[in-house]
């Protein structure tokens, strides 16, 4: 569910593009995407950079099917990786309403926003907030893609661990007295759920009225039915086994009532009911999520 970023340190030689590499779950999600516009039909998210951005071989493997197209578990997770994407966009349309002109992607990773961006006329510019080992490996896929870089788009090199997300982020452009929007996705999950809220914060008292971000979380296996428990086990051991394990879990009431204790003044949740209902109603493939993740929206 997640595509956190392994952080390893700067490769010898240039060549060694595996050290480049962001994690097994980075590549899926680029992958589910990819996999969405040659598998599915109508279309939840309109994705065609994700085609480029694998890459040759991968193109050539999900061009030719297999039991990921069929399989329920892959579907569902391909259903989710889709809908947050297209509801952070989504989110992030509406937001431009507000006086939003700056869309900082935390832990970008492969997302592809940046170069089919439908607001630049609008002069929208996105920063891309990541490891620079991660970028490296990205910028390498577009090139090899045919995928030019935009103007206005940026790259936020950071080591996370040892750097803070203002002070790069201003070092490149971004102007914290300026609406923001932030999507922050596939990452929660990963991370100590007091380091979330820490961001989360950051967000609400470093940026102006208007901003806002868009992130997905799981809350608690306990809380969740049995079946889907089951399911999300499996996924926490097999991503665990990848050597990222789930370390944040969130309950909605809870977050929500943080969420507004930091000023935020609206909080959008939507579960996988709701995520089903706005995305997958009426298909004839029965794509759609199986439960387990949410999508939330806060709003200043």
């Amino acid at each position: 569910m997640g595509h956190r970023h392994r952080h390893c340190m700067q490769p010898t030689s240039t060549d060694t593009m595996l050290a480049y590499s962001p994690s097994a779950t980075a590549r899926y999600v680029a992958q589910s995407r990819a996999a969405h516009q040659l598998w599915d039909s109508p279309l939840v998210l309109d994705d065609p950079v994700a085609l480029r951005l694998v890459g040759e071989q991968a193109r050539a493997d999900l061009a030719r099917g297999g039991l990921e197209k069929y399989s329920l578990l892959a579907r569902s997770l391909r259903s989710f990786v889709v809908a947050r994407s297209r509801f952070a966009e989504d989110q992030l349309a509406a937001s431009l309403a507000r006086g939003v002109r700056q869309y900082v992607i935390l832990g970008a990773g492969m997302d592809s926003f940046a170069y089919r961006n439908p607001h630049s006329a609008s002069g929208l510019r996105v920063w891309e907030v990541d490891h620079p080992n991660t970028q490296a490996y990205k910028r390498a896929q577009l090139a090899e893609g045919g995928v030019a870089v935009p103007q206005g788009t940026t790259y936020v090199p950071i080591d996370f661990q040892r750097q803070s997300l203002a002070e790069q982020l201003q070092t490149h452009g971004w102007d914290p007295q300026v609406p923001s929007f932030f999507s922050w996705l596939g990452v929660s999950m990963y991370l100590e759920p007091a380091t979330v809220l820490d961001t989360l914060r950051w967000v609400a008292t470093a940026t102006p009225a208007g901003s806002g971000i868009a992130m997905d979380y799981v809350p608690p296996i306990a809380q969740q039915p049995w079946a889907v428990q089951a399911v999300l086990r499996m996924l926490a051991m097999a991503v665990a086994m990848q050597g990222e394990p789930w370390r944040g879990y969130f309950d909605p009431q809870a977050l929500g009532q943080a969420l507004r204790g930091m000023g935020f003044h609206t909080v959008i949740d939507w579960d996988s009911d709701t995520v089903n209902r706005h995305f997958f109603r009426k298909r004839s493939d029965g794509l759609g999520m199986g439960g387990g993740g949410h999508l939330l929206c806060a709003i200043l």
